[in-house]
């Protein structure tokens, strides 16, 4: 009985971890090569002192709390590149815009920790 429970609880994590439907994630090297391109849109989850600290300049800071309240300032038909710290916390927001009818969503891999 009590493999079944422990069974029941990694998979609930593996499944939580799993990226949504539709989420593209692409490297940091990747997505520096893209970062001039004005058709896509930038956007950094993190808290405002993590965003001052360091920073990519052409990602706008919306951190993952208020994205939901800020979403109107994101153009929904843009490509939509999200970055965090360590791409935990993009990933939920890559989620979010998903939801609520973002048609290009990517999650930028390993996050700030990744950037070089």
């Amino acid at each position: 009985m009590s493999w079944i429970i422990i069974l029941l609880i990694v998979a609930f994590f593996v499944w939580r971890m799993k990226p949504a439907k539709g989420i593209r994630t692409l490297s940091t090297t990747e997505v520096k090569a893209l970062t001039k391109d004005k058709s896509k849109q930038f956007v950094d989850v993190r808290t405002p002192g993590e965003y001052k600290g360091r920073h990519v300049k052409e990602f706008k800071n919306i951190p993952l709390n208020d994205l939901g309240k800020r979403m109107s300032e994101l153009d929904k038909s843009k490509e939509t590149y999200v970055i965090c710290q360590s791409g935990m916390r993009s990933a939920r927001a890559a989620g979010m815009l998903k939801k609520a009818g973002f048609t290009d969503v990517i999650n930028v891999k390993g996050g700030m920790s990744a950037w070089q």
